[in-house]
């Protein structure tokens, strides 16, 4: 489903209110964001983690705290984060600024190191997702809000290579969230001014 009005154009329904009106966040987010091709791996690892973090919340929750969770996490630099020590995981738990979870904020520290691992070993991150999963194209021009997964095929693939390397709290849902945020994937509705069809 897609809203808008005369004073907006059309965008999928999750970036505005049940009354139609914008949710000035949320249709930035989704307008300048979201579904945009990523390539940046600093900015990559950044989702990768708020991701995680939203599981269970809701992704509003998730861009209120975002730049609080910018802070905290050392501009999501991974070499800085792998680096954090128990004074950091003390200092995050207080820190009602973001979501305070020790298993997320523990996978996120841990994550980092491995994700300066993995970028040692094969290369930029992006390149490295490009060759583990395949890209799927845009969506139907009948798709509906129905017709978004969960999670799919290619995404449990990533969440395992990910396992595999020692990833920590990514599953095939997060993983797949994760690529309709950095355009792995283009899940813009058909009559959203994003839709590229």
């Amino acid at each position: 489903m897609v809203s808008g009005s005369a004073a907006d154009p059309p965008r999928c329904a999750w970036a505005v209110a049940a009354d139609g009106r914008p949710v000035e966040l949320m249709t930035a987010y989704h307008d300048d964001e979201w579904g945009q091709v990523q390539r940046d791996d600093r900015r990559l690892f950044e989702k990768l983690c708020l991701e995680a973090f939203q599981s269970g919340l809701s992704w509003l929750t998730i861009l209120r705290k975002r730049e609080s969770f910018q802070r905290a996490f050392a501009g999501f630099e991974p070499a800085r984060v792998a680096r954090f020590d128990d004074a950091d995981r003390a200092r995050l738990m207080a820190d009602s600024s973001i979501v305070r979870n020790r298993a997320k904020i523990d996978a996120v520290i841990w994550n980092a190191g491995r994700f300066d691992e993995l970028v040692a070993r094969e290369g930029p991150f992006a390149e490295w997702i490009d060759r583990t999963i395949p890209v799927r194209g845009p969506l139907p021009p009948d798709a509906t809000m129905a017709d978004l997964p969960a999670e799919t095929a290619e995404s449990a693939s990533l969440a395992r290579a990910l396992r595999d390397r020692g990833f920590r709290f990514v599953g095939p849902t997060t993983a797949y969230a994760f690529m309709q945020a950095t355009g792995i994937v283009d899940d813009h509705l058909p009559g959203c001014f994003r839709y590229r069809g």
